[in-house]
C-alpha cells in the first residue's frame, strides 16, 4: 500500500499519534501501577501463551503497541515481543523507553508478518481506530499471522459508537475517529474469522492517570482455531 492509496483514516491516526507522541508516553507511563484490571488480564494472557507454546520461539507481537509499555509488561511476564505501531514517533518513543525490545513501523491492515508465525497477538486500544466494517478482515489478518492455538488479546472501549477526536493528551486541533465496540459483536466477528473464544470481561469505568473514564472497557480472549484438531 502507497501512501497515495492509503485510507484516509490510517493518514488522521498516524497524524494525530505523531503529534501527541511524547506527552502520550508521559501521561501514560504508569497508568498500569493503578489499574489492577489491565494488570489481571495481562498476566492470564501471558500464562495462556506460555502454556500453548512453550519454548523461547514463541513470539508475541503487539499490534498499535505506542510507546510500548505493554510490550515491555508482558516482556517482563517472560514472553518474547515485537511492538508494531502506525506511528512512527510513537516508535520511536519505545526505543527510546525499551531499547532492548525490537519495534517496527506498521499497519494492523497489512501485516508484514509471515503466516503463522505468531505465538500471540495483542491489539491493546489499537483496534478502536478502525472502522467498524473493516473488522471482520482486520481479525481474518490477525488469524493469518497467528499459529494454530495462538491467543489473541483485544482490550477496547465497551459501546457502539464513533467518536470524533480534537483534543486529546494535552493537545487540541487533532482530528482522528475512535469507536466503542459492542464486546459479543466482536466475539462473533473473532469467531467468523477463525477463532475459539476463551474470555469477555467488561467492567465499569475507573480513574486512570489520564482522568476519569467515561465507559465501560472490555477485554476479549481469544485462541486461533486449530483445524487438525
Amino acid at each position: 500500500m502507497t501512501a497515495s492509496d492509503e485510507p484516509e483514516y490510517l493518514a488522521a491516526t498516524r497524524a494525530a499519534y505523531d503529534t501527541v507522541a511524547a506527552d502520550y508516553t508521559t501521561l501514560l507511563a504508569d497508568a498500569l501501577d493503578t489499574n489492577p484490571f489491565d494488570r489481571a488480564v495481562l498476566t492470564l494472557y501471558a500464562e495462556l501463551v506460555r502454556s500453548a507454546a512453550p519454548g523461547d520461539a514463541a513470539r508475541v507481537v503487539e499490534i498499535g503497541c505506542g510507546p510500548g509499555r505493554i510490550t515491555a509488561y508482558l516482556a517482563e511476564l517472560g514472553l518474547d515481543m515485537l511492538g508494531i505501531d502506525l506511528s512512527p514517533a510513537m516508535i520511536e518513543q519505545a526505543r527510546r523507553r525499551h531499547p532492548d525490545l525490537q519495534f517496527q513501523v506498521g499497519q494492523m491492515t497489512a501485516l508484514d508478518l509471515p503466516p503463522g508465525d505468531a505465538a500471540g497477538l495483542v491489539a491493546w486500544y489499537s483496534l478502536i481506530h478502525i472502522p467498524p466494517g473493516e473488522h471482520p478482515a482486520v481479525l481474518t489478518g490477525f488469524r493469518r499471522v497467528l499459529a494454530p492455538g495462538g491467543h489473541l488479546l483485544l482490550a477496547f472501549h465497551a459501546g457502539d459508537e464513533g467518536r470524533h477526536i480534537t483534543d486529546a493528551y494535552g493537545h487540541s486541533g487533532l482530528a482522528y475517529d475512535a469507536y466503542r465496540l459492542h464486546p459479543e459483536r466482536l466475539e462473533q466477528q473473532a469467531v467468523q474469522a477463525g477463532f475459539i473464544p476463551v474470555a469477555r470481561l467488561t467492567r465499569e469505568p475507573i480513574s486512570t492517570p489520564i482522568g476519569a473514564e467515561t465507559t465501560p472497557q472490555a477485554y476479549l480472549l481469544l485462541r486461533a482455531d486449530d483445524p487438525h484438531h
